[in-house]
């Protein structure tokens, strides 16, 4: 029976010292009024270009980034691997919207690949589509407007580039994940992932697509695209995640007057994501899945499933993934018994990850018990260290 209660396991990575910062940092970001003052005034100290990197970098940057380069990376890449668990890297620069920003996000997504096909500790490859199309032609694609001929060949450029990743990652056998974003450009997104997966998933899945759960159309986007997969005799590869972002969505539906894409409750959320695991994992010779999630009752679920179907803890076909530096009582219990599990590492320029990195303490301020119990394991592992 696993426990995600053992701390002993769960922070056999950290030292006494690292402990202790983590201490301090969740407790920073667990207060939802200094989360959003310190936010705020981060933003501001860095338009002003006030000389602030070093502290970000010392703080919530070192804890949920692997560094600024894939060679920064490679610290995190063998300290997690000596506890069996691989990394899946991600270049976390967004909000870009020129050409050259574009190629040079289409160079990393290939050189993550080139490092993944050097040793077993990075399975998968990921990318973000915004890094690699302008978001406002992916808001009209998926609003089915109609592009003007220098807009179409902007949008073709970007989905070729999306093609050139994708062919790198078919020909290292690298699984290639494409992010999900939000709503109203994601019919783009899975358009694009669909014809991906039609070109390099006819042997096995390499093109995976995102589906969040706290939408209340992703299970039976799932479902359809199964029978797509059926009909077309392709693999699907579906990382499934609860999702990122809940609160600008609602807003945005509000503000325009239409109906929200979101689940009416956590608890509808909850039941949709298990019920997409369940599905899956009941259809796993033609679905292979990565379960991206920080709850220990869907995490727990999956093994249980996994066993209900008589699949081994190792079956490559079932990842599961956390945030670097999130809930790593999950991720070590599983791997400590064999279950693949990899963590989600973010890099890239201290200043060009903010984004990511003010989500991640939002999302701690946001997810109800999410910061309590990160605090409440370290503060148990501190205190059978009696440090």
């Amino acid at each position: 029976m696993i426990s995600f209660e053992n701390t002993k396991i769960a922070f056999a990575n950290k030292s006494n010292h690292e402990l202790r910062r983590a201490n301090l940092l969740f407790r920073l970001i667990g207060n939802s009024v200094l989360t959003k003052i310190g936010t705020r005034l981060t933003t501001l100290a860095l338009a002003m270009k006030l000389p602030i990197k070093g502290l970000i970098r010392a703080t919530v940057y070192d804890h949920f980034c692997g560094g600024e380069d894939i060679l920064d990376c490679e610290s995190r890449i063998q300290a997690l691997a000596k506890f069996n668990i691989k990394t899946i890297l991600d270049y976390s620069v967004e909000g870009k919207q020129d050409e050259s920003d574009f190629d040079l996000c289409l160079g990393k997504a290939v050189s993550s690949i080139e490092r993944a096909k050097l040793d077993q500790n990075v399975p998968f490859c990921v990318i973000k589509l915004t890094g690699l199309i302008p978001f406002d032609l992916l808001e009209k694609v998926s609003a089915k407007s109609t592009l003007s001929e220098e807009e179409s060949m902007k949008f073709l450029k970007g989905r070729n580039r999306v093609d050139i990743i994708a062919q790198n990652a078919f020909n290292a056998e690298i699984p290639l994940m494409i992010d999900a974003e939000e709503s109203w450009i994601q019919e783009a997104i899975d358009e694009i992932a669909h014809l991906m997966m039609t070109r390099y998933n006819l042997e096995r899945p390499i093109v995976y697509n995102t589906a969040q759960m706290y939408r209340h159309d992703r299970f039976l986007y799932i479902q359809n695209l199964y029978k797509q997969a059926e009909e077309g005799d392709f693999y699907v590869g579906l990382k499934i995640v609860r999702g990122a972002y809940m609160e600008k969505e609602r807003a945005r539906a509000q503000k325009k007057g239409y109906n929200s894409p979101i689940q009416p409750t956590k608890a509808a959320t909850d039941v949709d994501y298990d019920k997409a695991i369940r599905f899956c994992v009941e259809k796993i010779n033609r679905i292979s899945i990565c379960a991206g999630t920080h709850n220990e009752k869907s995490s727990l679920l999956l093994t249980e499933i996994m066993k209900e179907n008589q699949i081994l803890e190792n079956d490559q076909r079932i990842y599961f993934s956390q945030l670097l530096g999130m809930s790593d009582h999950i991720s070590y219990n599983l791997s400590k018994v064999n279950f693949n599990v990899a963590k989600y590492v973010p890099y890239g320029p201290v200043i060009e990850v903010m984004p990511y990195l003010i989500r991640r303490a939002e999302e701690n301020t946001s997810v109800a018990g999410q910061t309590s119990r990160e605090l409440s394991l370290i503060q148990k592992e501190l205190n059978r260290r009696k440090v």
